[in-house]
């Protein structure tokens, strides 16, 4: 399932280069383009999702999956504290509509993110 015009359905497939980091037969993670901590990987379901919600109504398996792939990606990174992030929506953040977590690790994060 995948939406033509999705850069993240194009990377999931090959056909946009980016730097993966971890791919399983379920996600791919890899590096954003516009880094905002020293580890800031983006995981990406395989399967084309418009967002967080309507990713854990359709395949809550898969949503728990791209938390297990981004502890891994902190682990291969060497760090033990990290922050999940899904912007769900243009008010808060969306900007590629393909559900993606972001995981981002290795610098101290302020409460509340802003």
């Amino acid at each position: 399932m995948s939406e033509p015009d999705c850069l993240f359905c194009k990377i999931v497939a090959g056909e946009i280069p980016a730097e993966v980091v971890v791919e399983t037969d379920r996600a791919v993670a890899f590096r954003d383009i516009e880094p905002q901590a020293p580890t800031h990987v983006l995981v990406v379901p395989r399967d084309h999702h418009r967002d967080a919600a309507t990713l854990a109504t359709a395949d809550p398996a898969v949503a728990a999956h791209l938390v297990e792939v981004a502890a891994q990606v902190v682990r291969q990174d060497g760090h033990e504290d990290y922050r999940l992030v899904f912007n769900t929506g243009p008010d808060a953040g969306q900007t590629v509509f393909h559900a993606h977590l972001h995981v981002l690790a290795g610098r101290s994060f302020t409460w509340p993110p802003g």
